[in-house]
């Protein structure tokens, strides 16, 4: 079976402290599905977040915990509302999370917000009237 390329099907997230990073992401209402010592996963409507130790992730890659630190990027979750883009930066602010950039309006005719995870990782919430999402909260 050959299988498209153009697919994620699992994000890790290299995490400082794994107790605080679960404590968060639990926070927000994240179930976790299965853990152990150094790395906890959780379910994605048919993806796994995975939040690994540095220590651990370094060991695993043969990479060092700074390497591991250099990789700039963001996630995130589209919302069906600008109102909903509000509740989900002050959910995640109420959570522990950083605020980056409070709610905005966008130059492209979206409305958008930034935080940080206790480890700094950059989640945005977006709506973006351009993607809209089914009932499910996939991008239709």
């Amino acid at each position: 079976m050959s299988l498209p390329m153009n697919r994620v099907t699992f994000i890790t997230l290299a995490v400082d402290d794994l107790a605080r990073a679960r404590a968060y992401y639990e926070a927000l209402g994240w179930e976790v599905e299965s853990a152990m010592e150094e790395v906890a996963f959780y379910a994605m409507q048919g993806q796994k977040l995975g939040l690994f130790t540095l220590e651990g992730l370094a060991r695993e890659t043969g990479r060092s915990v700074d390497d591991l630190k250099t990789g700039a990027m963001t996630l995130a979750q589209n919302q069906p509302s600008p109102q909903d883009v509000d509740a989900a930066f002050a959910n995640a602010v109420a959570c522990g999370a950083s605020p980056v950039a409070e709610p905005f309006k966008t130059d492209w005719g979206g409305y958008s917000s930034y935080v940080a995870d206790p480890d700094g990782h950059l989640w945005e919430f977006a709506f973006n009237p351009f993607s809209p999402l089914d009932d499910e909260g996939r991008i239709a």
